[in-house]
């Protein structure tokens, strides 16, 4: 039976450390619940070192699932508005969370918060789990006493945020699957089949075309070690420094002015980019961050170097004494539409409200673009499938033309 390691408290409240034997952890915790212990920790033992710590690396390098964090949101907040204690809170949803990183981060906290820290700082120290902007709006929250609600207001930002990835995901996902089994086709063809109708050319006596020459250097190339070992170092060496550079403060800001502007996915990127930049602004104002924090973390969130430099921009306005709106229509990322509602919500009072509604309306736009964008790339698919199989018949059968003119 398997052997569980736990951490718990008593009636009395004393901290105890044990283990104990269960078939499985729920059955584990239950027996020390009703043995009417709280329990902080438990995890099974295991006596395979190298597993262990394998598991723990991979358990650090892995991220949460941001399914699993929306949830959590959610349900800390219907607690929290429900009365119940943070550190029962977190007790119960350390233990309900199937996601094991997740479930490691909250017992943690809930230690950190049962010492007498405050719930951002506990969360601060977790900042591969817990972003700057999680961490910033739950500190708005403590310091308004209105933690339910922005926990309420996070969780309903990741799962459009979220939803918003997925579509984009989902929606390219089929042009990829095509392009990849294309591909395979196609170097099945070179590799196997036509290196027969490369020695059937060869043996002839003929001036062969151009395309058959290409086709047979190609598959020859194919199916040369040597050339295959030079193209995957070129290529891997060549990945190797252009990720280098594209960490460099120069190749980043190029490399994100290149996202926003290529053909197609520059538009959809630029989209993108606009509502998430809304939305995050416009759920930091509404939980009461102030405006100078508040694009601070928007800058850092963005996740791209074009946009934080516009907010870098914008920050600098408001510090002169100036409007959002003017920095935001003359960096040109922002269309006159997105500049003239901010200016509106400035005037108003009412910029959160006024954010998230160009943030709604850019997510239609995306999904209006995304089924424009998938409709439009399974023609050019086959229509560029079309023109390799094409060449590749024409190259066989040139050489079967002019052999069958020779003979007669």
């Amino acid at each position: 039976m398997p052997v569980f390691v736990y951490e718990a408290r008593d009636a009395t409240g004393q901290l105890k450390k044990d283990t104990i034997e269960a078939q499985n952890v729920r059955l584990a915790t239950q027996r020390l619940q009703e043995q009417r212990m709280t329990v902080i920790h438990i995890k099974e033992k295991t006596s395979n070192v190298a597993q262990t710590d394998l598991l723990g690396w991979y358990q650090k390098i892995r991220k949460v699932n941001e399914q699993a964090l929306t949830v959590f949101s959610r349900q800390f907040a219907t607690m929290i508005n429900a009365g119940l204690a943070m550190v029962r809170c977190l007790d119960i949803l350390s233990e309900q969370t199937e996601d094991k990183k997740l479930q490691q981060t909250l017992v943690q906290v809930r230690r950190d918060v049962e010492g007498g820290s405050t719930l951002s700082n506990a969360l601060g120290k977790h900042p591969t789990v817990f972003s700057t902007l999680y961490i910033s709006m739950v500190k708005a929250g403590e310091m308004g006493g209105v933690l339910d609600e922005v926990l309420e207001r996070l969780a309903g930002f990741m799962e459009k945020d979220f939803g918003l990835k997925k579509k984009v995901k989902s929606a390219l996902t089929y042009p990829v699957v095509i392009l990849v089994m294309a591909l395979g086709i196609v170097f099945f063809l070179v590799t196997y089949i036509l290196p027969t109708f490369v020695q059937l050319f060869e043996g002839m006596s003929l001036q062969l075309p151009l395309p058959t020459r290409i086709l047979i250097t190609i598959t020859k190339g194919a199916r040369n070690p040597i050339v295959l070992t030079v193209v995957g170092v070129l290529v891997v060496v060549g990945g190797i420094l252009l990720n280098r550079y594209i960490q460099t403060p120069v190749g980043k800001k190029q490399y994100d002015l290149l996202k926003l502007n290529i053909p197609v996915f520059g538009l959809l990127n630029k989209k993108v980019a606009i509502s998430r930049f809304c939305r995050t602004l416009g759920t930091l104002l509404s939980s009461g961050v102030p405006i100078m924090q508040a694009l601070e973390i928007v800058g850092k969130a963005s996740g791209n170097e074009i946009i934080a430099m516009t907010v870098s921009k914008v920050r600098e306005s408001i510090r002169e004494g100036e409007s959002i709106a003017s920095p935001l229509g003359a960096s040109g990322m922002f269309p006159p539409m997105v500049t003239q509602m901010v200016a509106v919500g400035e005037e108003t009072g009412n910029l959160d409200a006024m954010l998230s509604k160009i943030s709604d309306f850019y997510d239609t736009e995306v999904e209006y673009l995304l089924a424009s964008l998938t409709s439009m790339l399974e023609p050019i698919m086959i229509v560029g499938m079309g023109g390799i199989v094409g060449f590749i018949v024409i190259s066989v059968f040139l050489p079967l033309y002019q052999l069958i003119g020779n003979l007669g």
